[in-house]
């Protein structure tokens, strides 16, 4: 085809449109020339280096996904330890409380038992103290109504207190211990 538009172009006059002249050429060279020295020298560096800056990204970005997601798993794994402590501390704690509250309910037990038997021997103090209070008054009473019975039976005058007395403590300790005799 290029001979075909040769021949065409010599028989109209001698110049073929499709092959330019040599000041195109050379214009056109030194066009290509300083277009690709620019490339070469200002837009490529530029170029790797915003694509070395994107691959340092990316691989930083996947090596701080990988950093942040280990980091995430170790404070996972902290948690999950703290937890478990917890856990141990807190059933730690409900035993201990346990164990205080039974013996704080024993302790309790055992004061409400001793309190209950010093009540007791209180009461049985008290009751002794009135029985030997009653039998004093009854002794006495006794022996006034002995002293008066024995000057109506003699019928002599019992009123010497001293001898009154006397009379009347024999009369009760041989009662006392005729009734010990018939108790056993």
């Amino acid at each position: 085809m290029i001979k075909a538009a040769t021949l065409l172009a010599s028989e109209e006059g001698g110049s073929n449109p499709l092959i330019p002249h040599t000041y195109e050429l050379v214009v056109g060279i030194f066009s290509f020339a300083v277009v690709a020295f620019f490339l070469i020298k200002v837009l490529v560096p530029r170029i790797q280096k915003t694509l070395a800056e994107r691959t340092d990204a990316i691989e930083g970005g996947i090596k701080r996904a990988e950093e942040a997601q280990a980091e995430a798993q170790a404070l996972q794994k902290q948690y999950r330890d703290h937890l478990a402590e917890a856990r141990h501390e807190a059933a730690r704690l409900r035993e201990e409380a346990r164990e205080q509250a039974a013996q704080i309910k024993a302790e309790l037990r055992e004061e409400a038992q001793a309190e209950a038997r010093r009540l007791i021997e209180a009461a049985h103090a008290q009751i002794e103290a009135d029985r030997q209070q009653a039998f004093a008054q009854l002794r006495t009473e006794i022996g006034r109504l002995s002293t008066d019975l024995a000057t109506r039976i003699v019928g002599e005058s019992l009123e010497d207190e001293a001898r009154q007395r006397r009379t009347v403590d024999r009369f009760l300790d041989e009662l006392e211990n005729s009734t010990a005799e018939a108790v056993r």
